[in-house]
C-alpha cells in the first residue's frame, strides 16, 4: 500500500460523499412556490421563521436523534412551528410545504464531483473503507443503493439498522473491528464536527473535517480537526497513485450487526 494512506478510512455519507446543497436555498424555493397560499406574510419572513425553528430543533441531541430517524415528520414539525410563531393557522399548507421540501431535497441529491472516483482510487490503493451514516434504515440504504456505492465499502453501518449512530463510540469501534484495524491506523472523514471529528478523536482516530460549504471553523470552536479539506478529492492530493483500469475488484460490503 502507498505509505501516504492509512490502512482504513471511515466515511460519513450525507454532505461528505453525497451532496444536498444548501437547505436554506431549498426552503427559500418552497416558500416562494407557495407564496400566494401563505397570504399577506412575505415568503422571506416565513423562511426566517423556518430557519429559526429548525436551528432550535436540531440543537438538542435527543430531538436530533428522533428527527433524523423520521425526516418527513421532523420537517412537518418545523414548518408547523414556524407557522405557529407567525400566527399562521394553515396546518394543511404546513404539511404540503414540508413534503415539497423533502421531495426537492432528495431529488437534488448527487455525489460530490470526484467522490466516486476518489473511493475507487482508495480501493485500488488497498485502503479498507467503511461507511457510517446516521438516519433511518430504508432511506439511507436506498441512497447507498441508488448511487451504486455499496461495493466500495467493506463495512456499511446505518444507524437505523445498527441500533445506534454517531457519536456513540460503538459505531466507530464496530467499523474498525470489521476492517481489522486499530485507531492509529484509521482516518474518519465527514462534515459534522461532533460526529466525525470530536468523537473519533477521543478514540485515537485521525479525524478530517470536510468543509464543503467553505464556512470555516466556528469562532472559538473547541473542536479542532486533525485536517480540514474542502473536497473529498483532496484526500488524494500529493500522493502518487498506481495506475488502475476501471473499478477495483473487492468483496461485497459487510452488513452491519444490530446492537
Amino acid at each position: 500500500m502507498n505509505s501516504g494512506f492509512p490502512k482504513a478510512i471511515l466515511f460519513d455519507l450525507d454532505d461528505t460523499i453525497l451532496c444536498y446543497g444548501s437547505p436554506t436555498a431549498c426552503w427559500r424555493g418552497v416558500c416562494g412556490t407557495y407564496a400566494t397560499q401563505i397570504g399577506d406574510i412575505e415568503p422571506d419572513t416565513v423562511l426566517e421563521a423556518i430557519d429559526t425553528y429548525r436551528r432550535w430543533y436540531w440543537s438538542d441531541p435527543e430531538r436530533h436523534r428522533r428527527g433524523r430517524l423520521n425526516l418527513m415528520m421532523a420537517r412537518r414539525e418545523m414548518v408547523a412551528g414556524a407557522f405557529a410563531a407567525l400566527n399562521l393557522d394553515n396546518p394543511d399548507l404546513a404539511v404540503t410545504m414540508a413534503d415539497a421540501f423533502s421531495l426537492q431535497r432528495e431529488a437534488g441529491l448527487k455525489p460530490f464531483e470526484g467522490a466516486v472516483e476518489t473511493l475507487c482510487q482508495l480501493r485500488a490503493q488497498g485502503v479498507r473503507l467503511a461507511l457510517i451514516t446516521n438516519g433511518a434504515a430504508q432511506p439511507q440504504r436506498d441512497k447507498v443503493t441508488q448511487h451504486k456505492l455499496t461495493d466500495y465499502f467493506d463495512c456499511i453501518i446505518i444507524e437505523g439498522e445498527f441500533g445506534c449512530g454517531k457519536p456513540d463510540e460503538k459505531v466507530y469501534l464496530h467499523a474498525m473491528e470489521q476492517l481489522q484495524v486499530a485507531p492509529h491506523e484509521t482516518w474518519m472523514v465527514g462534515d459534522n464536527l461532533e460526529w466525525e471529528v470530536e468523537a473519533p478523536q477521543r478514540l485515537g482516530i485521525f479525524s478530517i473535517w470536510m468543509d464543503a460549504m467553505r464556512t470555516g471553523l466556528p469562532k472559538d470552536s473547541a473542536v479542532q480537526p486533525d485536517r480540514i479539506i474542502l473536497s473529498i478529492t483532496e484526500l488524494l492530493e500529493g500522493i502518487e497513485l498506481t495506475n488502475t483500469q476501471g473499478l477495483p475488484q473487492h468483496k461485497p460490503a459487510v452488513a452491519a450487526a444490530r446492537v
